[in-house]
């Protein structure tokens, strides 16, 4: 069976899109099958991989409103082992729809369940809220990483999103894990970074990630080129931090890294 990773945090601008598609293509690199799951409207992974979220006819929020089938809307990727479930702006609807329907919290679960055993990871990458949405997504998971932009107000939001944590925790998924917290925009020539890593550290300890994923301008440009920076440059600096933290993610799941 596949572990869920959502990656969360209701802040916007931290790197949530950035971490899920290299995460997912980097764990595909060390060739373990990945599903990267676009969960936010605004379609980003989609794009970032390149599919046009305007060509995409069906995704993930056909698949939990309407009840259809995620193995036939996954889309292979240009990448070997990463796979796609796209997002397009009907997930923006969603929010709405999902309110009468029966059992609300868990239709990206009884989705996702599906598929689970078909893949080794599946990388959800959520919307920049603390929606239906995202509430779906961590109910979903197994564990959710939570990206931290190294700025002044980053702490300023994680004590909401674990308060949402620990409710679906409680209500929910009890399954439910902290991944880790992983420090973005890194750049070890301001002081106010290593402030903030030094601040997060004492607030979350073991839970940080050894690999800081710094400012960097191919991570910047790969986007564009609707791939991920492995495939743009991988011997860039973000690449090889992206590299990094899947060989953590591996090792904190018990799993060798070859």
């Amino acid at each position: 069976m596949g572990k869920i990773i959502a990656i969360a945090n209701q802040k916007g601008g931290v790197g949530k899109t950035t971490t899920a598609i290299n995460l997912a293509a980097s764990l595909a690199a060390l060739e373990h099958k990945t599903l990267l799951v676009d969960a936010d409207p605004q379609a980003n992974s989609s794009s970032g991989l390149s599919v046009n979220p305007r060509d995409v006819e069906r995704g993930i929020y056909d698949c939990m409103i309407e009840g259809f089938d995620p193995a036939e809307l996954i889309i292979q990727t240009e990448i070997n082992h990463l796979d796609l479930l796209p997002s397009h702006i009907d997930l923006a609807g969603a929010e709405i729809e999902l309110i009468n329907l029966e059992e609300r919290e868990f239709r990206m679960k009884k989705t996702l369940a599906k598929i689970k055993d078909q893949y080794e990871f599946i990388i959800l990458d959520c919307s920049p809220s603390l929606g239906l949405i995202t509430v779906n997504a961590l109910t979903a998971a197994d564990s959710v990483l939570i990206p931290v932009q190294c700025e002044y107000f980053a702490l300023e939001g994680i004590g909401k999103l674990l308060s949402t944590i620990e409710i679906i925790q409680e209500h929910l998924n009890p399954e439910l894990n902290i991944e880790g917290v992983l420090m973005t925009m890194y750049d070890s020539r301001m002081r106010l970074s290593n402030q903030v890593v030094d601040e997060v550290k004492k607030h979350f300890e073991e839970l940080i990630f050894d690999t800081l994923i710094p400012r960097n301008i191919r991570l910047s440009e790969a986007p564009s080129f609707g791939i991920p920076v492995i495939a743009h440059d991988a011997e860039s600096k973000g690449a090889q931090s992206y590299m990094s933290l899947a060989q953590e993610v591996l090792v904190r799941n018990g799993i060798v890294v070859a």
